[in-house]
């Protein structure tokens, strides 16, 4: 058995391709991903800042004062046009044509008494809020409750009550919100759930490539019958196999997570990304090597389900074409565990895959309960061995072997 081991390992070193995806891939996706997101953040939120927002507002000669605000507030510029947008339908429409950004309408039955009335002023603003990052509606409600603050005020003063008693007036109930959680757990809620879409594919990667060669290519390029003649057993000649892609799916997961905590480490010691900063200062070396741990049972289930439709096809090709529903599959059990309210329990620490995710978002969080850590361990330690054990019956087919 080891010496398949020792004799596919060689094999596999002198392989560039698969040398690259198992260990170079992992070491610089972690940079280039997390430079990236820092980048297009920042870009996005300082150009979604720094934009002025051209704007019309209808029946502007009712509120003067509150137009003159608006005319010089830093964030908008007025609509240079002749076209008058006097109804909610024609301010929809230029914003829908690009003419303007954002529309304001006050009705015109409303005027400047309408601080002394009492009934309640609706004005409707219109714009579109499609895009993800869109400072106009805060910025334009922000300076509406600024105006009407100032008639809120005035219309107290009438009524005779003292400027000192407004604010309790206005507002009996202030709310303080005390959090218990802590900054870790807060953005580990947030990033945590990310990190297994990073790190599981990879440890799918890993186990892929070899495998596709180390059984629809010995198939494709006719070395299967020379290996099944040298008196080695069927079972040490698919666990020298196994154990050589299991090697490369480890070797990419702790290349991975070494990589991973290396360039979050480097991101807070220049002080960049500071999100993830924050999210990663506490996690601990030892909660690395947990991640790491939790990863081990899920390269064995993989790298076994691998071998085994790598075994089945009949060319390298082939065996391509399964991979890749494969990855789908597997990205399924992750989607399901960001679902809301999804969280780790005595029931979802029996789901393949979902669990480990679960985990490493609780690990990430600083949240994790090590008894249903235990519980993943024995579920996944099940499973991997039942899947192995598959592989090696698998591979004792004939039918299988020479399809």
């Amino acid at each position: 058995m080891f010496e398949v081991f020792l004799k596919e390992v060689k094999e596999l070193l002198r392989d560039r391709k698969t040398l690259f995806f198992v260990i170079a891939l992992p070491i610089v996706i972690f940079p280039i991903l997390f430079a990236l997101l820092g980048f297009l953040a920042s870009k996005t939120t300082f150009e979604a800042e720094q934009k002025v927002h051209t704007y019309y507002l209808a029946n502007a000669d009712l509120f003067p004062e509150f137009a003159q605000m608006l005319f010089y507030h830093k964030s908008f510029k007025p609509y240079e046009g002749d076209e008058q947008f006097d109804s909610i339908d024609a301010l929809k429409a230029a914003v829908k044509a690009g003419k303007i950004d954002v529309g304001i309408e006050i009705p015109k039955q409303q005027d400047k008494q309408v601080s002394v009335s009492p009934e309640q002023a609706v004005w409707h603003v219109v714009f579109n809020d499609a895009q993800s990052i869109n400072f106009v509606y805060k910025r334009l409600e922000k300076l509406i409750n600024k105006y009407a603050a100032g008639i809120r005020s005035a219309t107290l003063e009438a009524l005779g009550a003292p400027k000192a008693h407004h604010s309790a007036i206005l507002k009996p109930i202030t709310i303080t919100k005390v959090d218990t959680a802590d900054i870790r757990e807060n953005y580990g809620e947030k990033l945590g759930a990310l990190i297994p879409y990073m790190l599981i594919p990879l440890v799918l990667m890993g186990a892929s490539y070899p495998a596709i060669d180390l059984g629809a290519g010995e198939k494709e390029r006719g070395t299967l019958e020379t290996l099944l003649l040298t008196p080695v057993t069927r079972t040490q000649l698919v666990l020298g196999k196994f154990l050589t892609i299991l090697a490369s799916s480890i070797a990419c997961a702790l290349v991975t997570v070494s990589s991973m905590a290396i360039w979050i480490s480097i991101a807070g010691g220049i002080g960049v990304l500071d999100t993830i900063k924050d999210a990663f200062s506490s996690v601990t070396f030892a909660d690395f090597m947990l991640i790491f741990a939790l990863l081990l049972p899920v390269a064995v289930m993989l790298s076994s389900l691998v071998l085994a439709i790598s075994i089945y096809a009949r060319s390298f090709k082939e065996a391509q074409n399964y991979m890749g529903p494969l990855s789908m599959l597997v990205f399924v059990p992750i989607v399901v565990s960001v679902m809301p309210n999804m969280s780790l329990n005595t029931t979802t620490a029996w789901i393949p895959i979902t669990n480990v995710s679960l985990a490493i978002k609780e690990i990430i969080k600083g949240t994790v309960d090590y008894s249903a850590v235990m519980m993943i361990f024995v579920a996944s330690a099940l499973l991997a061995g039942a899947l192995l054990m598959f592989c090696i019956r698998w591979f004792s087919k004939e039918s299988v072997l020479f399809r």
